[in-house]
């Protein structure tokens, strides 16, 4: 009897877990780790003060959102980018709404393709400060172009920008960090770094190389266990990486970046960041549903994420071409919709959704 009445009550428990679960990641922003950190474990107000924190490309989006976040909790900035006046403005914000003194923000102009200088420029810093605690690599340029249509000049420019110079910066950093014997090294990748995605095949390519290397990189430093390497794939966030993408030539702009609302707000997805990086996580997926669905259903389900993938990608690279807007777009993403979730036909398909197959993601 007692033995039934053990296993009835372990079942329930289980199914009363599973619930839990399949509720928390219907409103998750992040990969469930992530957030249990950001419940339970330390606060980046407490880990990360007085740590000398290194941004690449802080002078805007992302990066110049963790460098008002890291200034607030306290830790002391280097900031980077290619724009030093841009650098200077972030500089000033970041005294304004800090207690952070002058001397506590260095402001360190810095071009990833300008690969001979990195060694000088990391030895600049530890100069300044001492050491580096965390080097956060976000610098880095997206693209908006069909492969058919784009110049080779355009792969060269990605891999040589997102990669090669991320690889330079860290491989003249990391130095200091095992002499120590501790520090940080987070580099911003994407969802595409591990899903592949229509009109960024250059971008993909070279998100998925810095995972692949950072995973690789990981692994060689397991004698160094207080150095963390931590990669983030974000989803889509507000910023303006879309409005610098390449597109399928390299002096040619991005006609219409498209709206930003649907995405996910730049402080939300920082916030995230620093509770992974003061709690040690070593992956983070950052994204509002239903981009989040896509991570784990990657990850645990390959095949039906690939026939997903296929025919949103589909569309996505029609409307591409069409050149497709408005209540157009509407209409036929709503019409692939149901023909293809007949299950969602009494629900309205969110705003994200749409605007994810119009390709303005």
């Amino acid at each position: 009897m007692d033995c039934c009445c053990f296993v009835s009550a372990a079942w329930y428990f289980t199914l009363l877990y599973l619930l839990v679960h399949c509720l928390c990641f219907i409103f998750a922003d992040a990969d469930l780790t992530l957030l249990w950190s950001s419940v339970t474990g330390h606060s980046p107000e407490t880990k990360l003060r007085r740590l000398v924190v290194w941004v690449t490309g802080a002078s805007s989006g992302i990066g110049e959102e963790l460098a008002y976040q890291l200034a607030k909790c306290g830790s002391r900035l280097v900031l980077s980018a290619r724009r030093e006046d841009e650098l200077n403005r972030v500089k000033r914000c970041c005294l304004e709404r800090s207690n952070l003194k002058d001397e506590d923000i260095l402001v360190l102009p810095l071009d990833l393709l300008q690969r001979t200088s990195h060694a000088d420029k990391a030895k600049a810093v530890v100069q300044y400060f001492g050491h580096i605690d965390v080097l956060i690599n976000n610098g880095g340029r997206s693209q908006r172009s069909l492969f058919e249509e784009t110049s080779l000049d355009v792969y060269q420019a990605l891999m040589e920008l997102n990669v090669l110079g991320t690889i330079s910066i860290t491989k003249h950093v990391l130095p200091y960090m095992t002499q120590r014997g501790s520090g940080s090294i987070v580099t911003v990748s994407s969802i595409t770094g591990l899903v592949g995605a229509p009109l960024s095949t250059g971008y993909a390519a070279s998100k998925h190389a810095l995972q692949g290397f950072f995973n690789s990189l990981r692994i060689e430093l397991t004698e160094y266990p207080n150095i963390l390497i931590s990669t983030v794939c974000p989803g889509p966030v507000q910023s303006q990486i879309v409005h610098n993408a390449f597109t399928e030539d390299l002096s040619k702009p991005v006609k219409a970046p498209g709206l930003q609302e649907h995405k996910m707000a730049t402080s939300r997805c920082v916030r995230l960041m620093l509770v992974g990086i003061a709690n040690g996580v070593k992956e983070m997926w950052i994204a509002q549903q239903p981009f989040l669905f896509v991570y784990y259903a990657w990850q645990y389900v390959p095949t039906f994420a690939l026939f997903l993938t296929s025919k949103l990608g589909r569309r996505r690279v029609e409307n591409f071409r069409a050149g497709l807007v408005g209540i157009q777009i509407i209409i036929k993403c709503i019409s692939l919709t149901l023909e293809t979730f007949p299950v969602l036909q009494q629900q309205r398909p969110s705003k994200q959704f749409l605007l994810f197959l119009k390709g303005s993601v």
